[in-house]
């Protein structure tokens, strides 16, 4: 990790730290995955959403669960830009980095989707500890829905919350998923002291696949059907497509 500081930095170097990451999030986290994955097949086989969400580069974590070849169909994505979008924040501030920081926000999301019973939440951040990010949970845990969340364990307890109520995302969670990345999100330390190359936007995408396969294996299980897109550009792929969404699109904003 990158409190080796007499690491060189090369592609080699880099790689790495990324497999070591990648080998301990399978060692220590297949359990977390495993059962998020149960909530996840509940919540889809009792006709309930996935509703996911990230800000800045945990963003990456959120769009790749939507929306594409060989994901599933009802898996909707929150973002700030709904705020915008659907109501009548301004884009601008939707998309600063103060939005993160700003209660109000975190407070507001949740009126711009169709939320039912069964419905759960996936949440990444990797400090967990910014206002608007810790309110949408909060919101979350009061309706009393099930809350999956990616962090850095890491990082998010050495770091201050920046909530009034001094609150932590992962101290909301029903399931912690630990990304294994370090405080700061860096892994290579120059001569100079300072850290450059990041993981967590790797290792988002990658819990956010590993979580699909088990899904998916958990409904197979059961003798469920699986609702999963396939590519538009394979022959019947806009039709199947077309039809997922339309099963779907009273509860799923299919937005790039």
């Amino acid at each position: 990790m990158n409190e080796h500081h007499d690491q060189s930095v090369s592609l080699q170097a880099c790689w790495l730290q990324l497999l070591h990451i990648q080998e301990e999030l399978l060692t220590t986290q297949t359990e977390a995955i495993q059962q998020a994955a149960q909530v996840c097949a509940e919540c889809i086989e009792y006709g309930g959403v996935i509703h996911t969400f990230g800000s800045g580069h945990s963003r990456a974590f959120a769009a790749e669960l939507v929306h594409r070849a060989g994901g599933l169909a009802p898996i909707n994505r929150v973002d700030f830009e709904d705020l915008a979008l659907y109501g009548d924040w301004s884009l601008k501030h939707v998309r600063s980095l103060e939005c993160e920081r700003d209660l109000t926000a975190g407070a507001a999301l949740l009126s711009y989707h169709r939320i039912e019973p069964h419905d759960v939440f996936l949440i990444a951040s990797q400090s967990g500890v910014n206002a608007a990010v810790v309110e949408y949970a909060l919101q979350i845990k009061q309706r009393q829905h099930q809350l999956i969340v990616l962090t850095s364990l890491k990082h998010t307890r050495e770091t201050p919350s920046r909530h009034p109520g001094g609150q932590k995302l992962y101290e909301l969670a029903d399931i912690v998923i630990d990304n294994r990345t370090s405080c700061g999100d860096t892994l290579l330390a120059l001569p100079s002291s300072e850290q450059i190359c990041s993981a967590s936007s790797l290792i988002g995408v990658l819990v956010a696949q590993l979580l699909n396969s088990e899904i998916v294996n958990v409904l197979q299980s059961r003798g469920k059907d699986v609702p999963a897109f396939v590519s538009d550009n394979i022959e019947g792929g806009i039709e199947r497509n077309l039809s997922l969404q339309r099963r779907y699109e009273k509860r799923v904003r299919y937005k790039g």
